[in-house]
C-alpha cells in the first residue's frame, strides 16, 4: 500500500469514528476542502505535515495518535 493511501484510509476512519463528513472535516479543521479531496482523489501525492496537523487539530487528537494505526505499523508501505 502506498503511504498516500494509508493517510486517506486513516482520514476516512477518524471521520467515521467521530461522525464526521470530509467536508465538515475541513470546516473544522481550517483546511480547504478541496484540499481534502485532493487527499481522498489522489491529486495530492504528498499531503504536508502542516496539512496534516491541522487535520490532526480537526479530530482533536495528535500526529501521534494519528499515524498510531495498524495503517503505519507496516514496512510495506511505499
Amino acid at each position: 500500500m502506498k503511504t498516500t493511501e494509508a493517510v486517506t484510509k486513516r482520514i476516512l476512519e477518524l471521520c467515521k469514528l467521530h461522525d464526521i463528513t470530509p467536508n465538515k472535516l475541513g470546516t473544522i479543521s481550517g483546511v480547504e476542502p478541496s484540499t481534502i479531496t485532493s487527499i481522498f482523489y489522489g491529486k495530492s501525492k504528498n499531503p504536508g505535515i502542516v496539512t496534516l496537523k491541522n487535520i490532526c487539530d480537526g479530530f482533536n487528537i495528535t500526529l501521534q495518535e494519528f499515524f498510531d494505526s495498524e495503517l503505519f505499523k507496516t514496512t510495506d508501505l511505499d
